[in-house]
């Protein structure tokens, strides 16, 4: 729900979950928060240099992942007590029985994802029949989905080429493929070579990719108190944002090697929730940015791609307790 820059769905091998079980990731903090390359996540950093976690009484660590799956098996792997992720990242956990909850939702993309097609296609049915590169089961192949269905087209109207979304960016760019799901900073960087635009973007279906927080049932038993500031931390650190999105852009974008003012592109292509907004994703309605409306949504493409076999009940793992408490004064 990046800069994605590493974000490219696949699975860690095997050696590298062995190497993370033979080290586990040392911190003297109470809490370990899994970090990787998104605008709503890295945003966590603002929460640090600003100092939030210490004005909310929060022990927190964040551990960056370059790799952002090994962060996802990092936290089923009980190496760190929280990961942020995406939401249909998190379904296959669920049903795995993972010990673990979703406690905050950090933001939805807005913008940062994106169906992009050669200059030459300007209509979804100019689409049919073309080669559409995408890393096959990702974000960016159920956007694409979802944007086929949302036109009167389907999923076998066009012809889906597995590829890592670098890749298929690139073939996009050399003009090998007419059409490529990708992300941030790729979208800018196939628009900066004038090589294609966007067909169709994550901001014209609100609530489609959610970005959570999945902590471990222990490290929630354990220290409450600490998530509770870290929520606190966190809604904080949206106001500060939203507030001043160029000095947040400064702090953010030395943790990906971008300059602030290509960040900030990014960061506008995020949408942020703090604590009115995480009520509403965390109650069950039939509002878009419902995690029930989304769950059940991501599910029905995951079960499509025999990821999980059967869409899990968000009522068993989402628990807004951590939310309601850090909005008491």
């Amino acid at each position: 729900m990046t800069l994605l820059q590493t974000l490219l769905r696949k699975v860690l091998p095997a050696a590298g979950l062995l190497t993370l079980a033979l080290h586990p990731i040392p911190s003297f903090a109470q809490v370990t928060l899994g970090v990787s390359d998104w605008p709503g996540w890295v945003a966590w950093y603002v929460a640090e240099k600003e100092g939030y976690f210490k004005k909310y009484g929060a022990d927190v660590k964040l551990v960056w992942f370059p790799d952002y799956m090994t962060s996802v098996n990092a936290l089923s792997a009980g190496q760190i007590d929280a990961n942020c992720q995406a939401l249909i990242d998190t379904l296959s956990p669920v049903e795995k029985k993972v010990p673990a909850k979703v406690i905050l939702v950090t933001d939805n993309s807005a913008g940062n994802d994106a169906l992009m097609v050669s200059n030459s296609i300007k209509t979804f049915p100019e689409l049919k029949g073309k080669t559409v590169g995408v890393e096959i089961g990702s974000i960016e192949n159920y956007l694409a989905a979802t944007a086929l269905k949302m036109h009167g087209m389907g999923e076998k109207d066009v012809n889906f080429v597995n590829m890592s979304t670098g890749d298929a960016a690139a073939a996009l760019i050399a003009g090998k493929v007419p059409a490529a799901g990708v992300w941030n900073p790729w979208i800018q960087r196939i628009q900066q070579h004038k090589a294609g635009h966007p067909l169709f973007t994550s901001k014209s279906a609100p609530g489609l990719i959610p970005d959570v927080v999945y902590a471990r049932d222990a490290a929630l038993a354990a220290h409450q108190k600490d998530f509770v500031g870290m929520t606190k931390a966190w809604f904080a650190a949206v106001k500060f944002i939203e507030a001043n999105p160029m000095k947040a852009a400064e702090i953010m974008a030395p943790h990906v090697g971008l300059k602030p003012q290509e960040y900030a592109l990014s960061l506008a292509g995020t949408k942020l929730f703090g604590a009115k907004l995480n009520l509403e994703a965390m109650s069950k309605s039939t509002a878009p940015v419902s995690l029930y409306v989304s769950t059940a949504a991501t599910g029905d493409f995951l079960v499509s791609q025999k990821a999980i076999t059967a869409t899990p009940d968000p009522a068993g793992f989402i628990d807004a307790g951590i939310v309601k408490a850090a909005m008491k004064p």
